[in-house]
């Protein structure tokens, strides 16, 4: 019988092993390119956006940029654009926020047409809209639109509707993720603008590092603030985005590479150690040890170069397209494409190479053999008694007890990589289920610990003073003022949000452990994760302001609270007029429903909707987190059916001894699954602080928006536990016919 044929002999005795081999190869390079092929996407996509529209390396704020500021500027820039940036509202009934840029040439930040005109900064009484809020509108291009700001109004017609690189990501006021109905922006000529222009942000571009940009700047001209483009709001959003998803792909998919690898190498073992007759026949017949090796290499070689290819053409088709359908309610981009690096092309063949590799080490041993002695079963391992098996407590334990601990000293290599086995498993089942938890808690943390409101009202531009208190006496609420400030302290700064609010019980502050705190009158806190980045303690002096207004305020850090979604300070009404800034109310909390329709109230959100949204928000990760239970799932059934294989496989004659002893089939069955249960058991202990870490690691990638005390439940241990376990019984129940069926004269040849 040629090789070839026997080769396909073998793969179809051995079918299960060598399609175990092929799933283990297509799920590591699968996870692998699928997941980093998302974020490869999303790196590529974003920075052809950014490059396509000429993104501004800085923002320059200022309430009136002068031609000496500019010329100033141009000295140690290479390109830079005025802006009148203002907030406006639409004419339409829930009085979206729109926000309008007269722009002066539309050469930094561009905006890119998706239909209709391109944009003509000559043209007086055209508006370029924002597509998400068009398509949420249905408006197109030929429609006129309203917009009112500042006391003006100005009716446009929209030639063209598209993207800005600036609103890849775009808050809301109202919900965490935002809607599109609400809120949008808008382009317009300089020459759009109905009274005399008063430039308000300066767009810049260089070619020198931010700090070094910055300190000229300083030395320039006086202004507002600087935003670098990595701290712009949607820079940075999107990018936080993008580093959790890399942190996702450059762990999880490497954990299940190394654990197809030790899944291979055990497999081919007992294929090897299995056919250790027939290797000795062939080299009885003529064959030289070369061919036989070549030979078994390829049983390695050929189910994973299949599963590799699959798994590199597959993964980065089906992957991507799982996760950008959730990404898209928050993001908004051009186009949605899948990525490709070299990498994934590395790694498949670093996969392949390293199957040749362990397939070789395999049978390298047993090609040195003679035939004669390679023809015969291979020889028991043997191993000196220890210390503890000479002490007078061995002879107390159950047979079952020593029989195993002697069978895992013959075998240390197998028990090892059952261990480890089980261990990769274990831990991508806690890390996947403790995001998981991890988003679930912070979801009750502000929506049950913190917030205790039913209703949000946000309230309108130039409300009516008696319709606001109206609406405060007929819902029992209290009013917060929320509004985006910039914080700085220690050479550091950094944006966040301002919440004043009176003492009322629809809020509660808490500290890290969740547990209720007072802010008194007079105090200024800060947040923990805000008071952490820049190195803050009770006392310490701050200066900030809220985005927009030129006053600076100095204040000392009189507490600090935790708080899971929004970072930075909290303060009274009072407390914040002492620091001589005005408490101008932004919205309106209550206990009640509010369904009446009033001028001064814009939009209303209900505590149940802001849920929704926070679920909308975290969709991404909970994809991701499904996607690695699966996988896990998958893994821990094909390694421990792989080990209990190779267990199996080892202890063909010691079984069929026991069984001449007289020992039953129900006997020897519990003494592997007592091997089985104690391995599973050491690899799960040891795989919850990997697993631990690896949560942490997805964690902290999530962005600075988001704190987080790292917990690990007892329901993710415990349900993690069940997984493991159950496969881990019902594998070895596979192995009870095996057992029965054992061939005894074969199994008992004695060994020369």
């Amino acid at each position: 019988m040629s090789l070839s044929k026997k080769m396909l002999r073998d793969i179809k005795i051995n079918k299960t092993q060598f399609i175990a081999i092929f799933l283990m190869a297509f799920l590591g390079i699968f996870a692998y390119c699928g997941i980093c092929g998302e974020y490869y996407g999303l790196e590529e996509t974003s920075a052809d956006f950014y490059n396509e529209t000429n993104l501004a390396d800085g923002w320059i704020y200022k309430s009136g940029f002068s031609n000496t500021d500019l010329d100033k500027i141009n000295n140690f820039t290479t390109q830079s654009e005025r802006q009148s940036v203002i907030s406006a509202v639409g004419e339409f009934d829930n009085d979206p926020d729109i926000t309008l840029h007269f722009v002066e040439s539309n050469d930094i930040s561009k905006f890119y047409l998706s239909e209709g005109e391109e944009f003509d900064i000559n043209d007086d009484s055209g508006v370029w809209l924002d597509k998400r809020f068009a398509d949420a509108k249905e408006l197109n291009v030929g429609d006129n639109i309203t917009f009112k700001f500042n006391g003006k109004t100005i009716e446009k017609e929209i030639k063209g509707i598209g993207y800005s690189p600036e609103y890849v990501y775009i808050s809301s006021t109202t919900s965490i993720t935002p809607n599109f109905e609400d809120v949008g922006f808008a382009y317009l000529s300089y020459k759009a603008f109905p009274s005399d222009i008063q430039y308000n942000r300066l767009l810049v571009k260089y070619n020198q590092s931010d700090d070094s940009f910055k300190e000229k700047l300083d030395d320039s001209i006086k202004y507002l603030s600087f935003t670098k483009q990595k701290d712009h709001v949607s820079v940075a959003q999107f990018s936080e985005e993008m580093a959790q998803h890399k942190m996702m792909g450059n762990i999880f998919p490497i954990l299940f590479i190394l654990i197809t690898f030790l899944t291979l190498l055990t497999t081919m073992t007992r294929i090897v150690t299995y056919q250790r007759t027939q290797i000795g026949i062939l080299k009885a017949v003529g064959f030289k040890d070369r061919t036989i090796i070549l030979h078994f290499i390829s049983y390695g070689f050929i189910p994973v170069l299949a599963g590799s290819i699959l798994g590199l053409i597959t993964g980065p088709m089906v992957i991507p397209q799982m996760f950008y359908p959730t990404m898209t309610t928050r993001y908004t981009l051009p186009s949605w494409n899948p990525g490709f690096d070299m990498s994934f092309v590395y790694v498949a063949a670093l996969l392949v190479i390293s199957s040749v590799f362990v397939t070789y080490l395999t049978c390298r041993r047993i090609s040195k053999e003679n035939p004669a002695n390679t023809m015969r079963p291979k020889a028991p391992n043997i191993s000196s008694n220890s210390f503890f098996e000479k002490s007078k407590l061995w002879n107390r334990l159950s047979f079952n007890f020593r029989w195993n601990w002697r069978d895992t000293r013959r075998n240390k290599f197998r028990a090892l990589m059952a261990i480890i086995g089980v261990m990769g498993c274990v831990a991508l089942l806690i890390a996947a289920f403790g995001m998981n938890d991890s988003m679930n808690d912070l979801e009750t943390w502000e929506y049950e610990d913190i917030n205790h409101f039913e209703s949000k009202l946000s309230i309108s531009n130039n409300p009516s003073q008696m319709e606001l208190y109206y609406v405060i006496n007929e819902t029992n609420g209290s009013f917060i003022m929320q509004m985006p400030i910039e914080i700085k302290s220690n050479s550091h700064e950094n944006t966040g949000t301002l919440l004043v609010s009176n003492n009322t019980d629809l809020i509660s502050y808490t500290d890290n452990n969740k547990n209720p705190i007072e802010i008194k009158e007079g105090e200024v806190s800060i947040s923990t994760k805000m008071a952490e980045y820049f190195n803050l303690s009770i006392g310490d002096k701050i200066k900030w302001h809220i985005l927009g207004s030129d006053e600076w305020v100095k204040s000392e850090i009189g507490q600090i609270h935790a708080e899971p979604i929004s970072q930075g300070l909290i303060m009274s009404p009072d407390t914040l007029e002492d620091e001589g800034l005005n408490f101008t109310p932004t919205s309106i909390v209550t206990s009640e429903k509010f369904g009446e329709n009033v001028d001064s109230i814009k939009s209303v959100s209900t505590i149940e909707e802001m849920e929704e949204s926070w679920s909308d928000m975290t969709s991404s990760v909970m994809m991701m987190v499904y996607v690695v239970t699966i996988v896990a799932a998958l893994l821990a059934i094909l390694v421990l059916y792989n080990l209990g294989i190779l267990s199996f496989t080892e202890m063909e004659r010691e079984i069929a001894t026991l069984k001449v002893l007289g020992f039953k089939t129900n006997f020897l069955r519990r003494l592997l699954l007592t091997q089985n249960i104690i391995f599973t058991s050491i690899g799960f202990v040891l795989g919850i602080p990997i697993g631990f870490y690896f949560m942490t690691l997805m964690m902290d990638a999530a962005g600075e928006s988001l704190y987080y005390v790292p917990t690990l439940t007892w329901g993710n241990i415990i349900l993690s536990a069940i997984i493991t376990f159950t496969i881990s019984i019902a594998v070895n129940l596979m192995f009870s016919g095996k057992i029965r069926e054992l061939n005894m004269v074969e199994a008992l040849k004695d060994v020369e």
